[in-house]
């Protein structure tokens, strides 16, 4: 059953392009290592909420931009598999490719996808 990986960060907006290039080079990485699609979005409509919302659960700051993202696995199997190798691959290590953001912030979670329309 198809799998998705969810991410959510506070990326300081003058790191786009930084961003942009991670997420790149990210995406070379996962795609060789079983990943069927990775999806990066950067926060254009991104209200601030009372009770919720993502700026508040990323703790962004003025100068940041909500991202979104996600990665779609054809399992979790391939996924957890993946991720070990992934993890370990030598592009993505913080003094190849680092993180362009807080990676203390970001929020993630694995889920079962239930309803593809």
């Amino acid at each position: 059953m198809t799998y998705v990986d969810g991410f959510v960060a506070a990326v300081p907006t003058a790191n786009r392009d930084a961003y942009k290039k991670h997420a790149e080079a990210a995406a070379v990485v996962f795609k060789e290592h079983g990943a069927l699609k990775l999806v990066e979005c950067w926060g254009d409509d991104v209200p601030d909420g009372k009770l919720t919302s993502f700026p508040m659960a990323v703790q962004r700051k003025d100068d940041e931009t909500v991202v979104f993202s996600w990665i779609i696995w054809p399992s979790r199997e391939v996924r957890d598999q993946a991720m070990k190798k992934v993890m370990a691959d030598p592009r993505l290590q913080p003094n190849t490719n680092p993180m362009p953001f807080d990676g203390k912030r970001l929020i993630y979670g694995g889920f079962e996808m239930i309803v593809e329309a």
